[in-house]
């Protein structure tokens, strides 16, 4: 039978790259680690790794109980902590996840409200999921997900609760700086700064540049909104950012937000959740309390 033991054992002998620090980090002999692995080989019939020198090569069945252990080893600890939480009475923990830089400042402004109504449910943000939120709600690392671009996906539910304008960033000495709105071929001599994510899930190339077949000079992908901020202040190139995240800078920093296009280009902040989570009291309270504007 396979253990959660096999897996703690798998998922250090990996992370330590030897059977010796994984006993030895895990409180085991190596003689037990290495008879305990043995003993699952013999079970199975199958080979999880083998030696070529002093490097070990994982098998397929190793590298498929490796991607077991990182998914399940998480999984118990969360299980533990959310068991744990119930017996001291509180309700459980909900870890929210960032898909962008802008969606944790926007939560910032909102979490206050849950936090007051929902006193015995614990709240964690990771950041560390910000460019990969779906996969990372898909394998319960987290419970909720903050992102501008919801993914049609099966299994997962997501609800638009706020609308913005996404606007282009200028320090006052662009050019562009006095325009009411900018065009595509406004850009095309300019540097962009941008979330590093793909082209085609920005919306600045999908629904503005790319429809007009224009590029901008050049595209730098910068991974905090602040240092976005910073780079457009020093007249170092433009950035794409929500409208509302802007304008609290614009004073202290020398910038303006410009209208893409003479319509604008609105986009939606969305709170994504598991469908099973859906009739959990205390997701539908988050969901709510986030129903507002900036």
């Amino acid at each position: 039978m396979l253990e959660r033991n096999h897996l703690h054992i798998i998922k250090e002998v990996n992370r330590l790259k030897s059977v010796t620090a994984a006993a030895e980090s895990l409180n085991l002999s190596q003689s037990a680690v290495s008879h305990t692995i043995a003993k699952l080989e013999r079970r199975f019939g199958v080979k999880l790794w083998r030696r070529k020198g002093n490097t070990l090569v994982y098998s397929q069945a190793g590298l498929y109980l490796l991607s077991l252990a990182d998914k399940m080893v998480a999984e118990f600890e969360y299980a533990e902590r959310v068991l744990q939480e119930f017996a001291q009475g509180r309700r459980g923990i909900m870890r929210i996840g960032m898909e962008c830089h802008p969606c944790e400042q926007w939560l910032m402004g909102k979490i206050q409200q849950f936090l007051k109504a929902w006193p015995e449910v614990d709240v964690e943000i990771k950041s560390a999921f910000r460019f990969d939120g779906i996969a990372a709600l898909n394998a319960n690392e987290i419970d909720v997900l903050i992102t501008p671009d919801p993914v049609n996906t099966e299994g997962l539910n997501f609800r638009s609760v706020f609308n913005y304008n996404l606007c282009i960033v200028v320090s006052e000495q662009n050019p562009l700086y006095n325009k009411t709105f900018v065009t595509a071929h406004d850009l095309e001599d300019q540097i962009l700064y941008t979330v590093p994510v793909g082209y085609n899930r920005l919306d600045v190339y999908t629904r503005f540049l790319d429809p007009a077949n224009v590029q901008p000079k050049r595209r730098v992908p910068i991974e905090t909104t602040e240092m976005m901020l910073q780079l457009v202040s020093a007249n170092r190139g433009v950035a794409a950012l929500p409208e509302w995240l802007v304008s609290s800078h614009e004073s202290r920093l020398g910038i303006k937000g410009i209208r893409i296009g003479n319509k604008g280009l609105q986009k939606s902040v969305n709170v994504g959740v598991r469908d099973d989570d859906l009739q959990l009291d205390y997701v539908k309270g988050f969901i709510e309390s986030t129903r507002s504007n900036v």
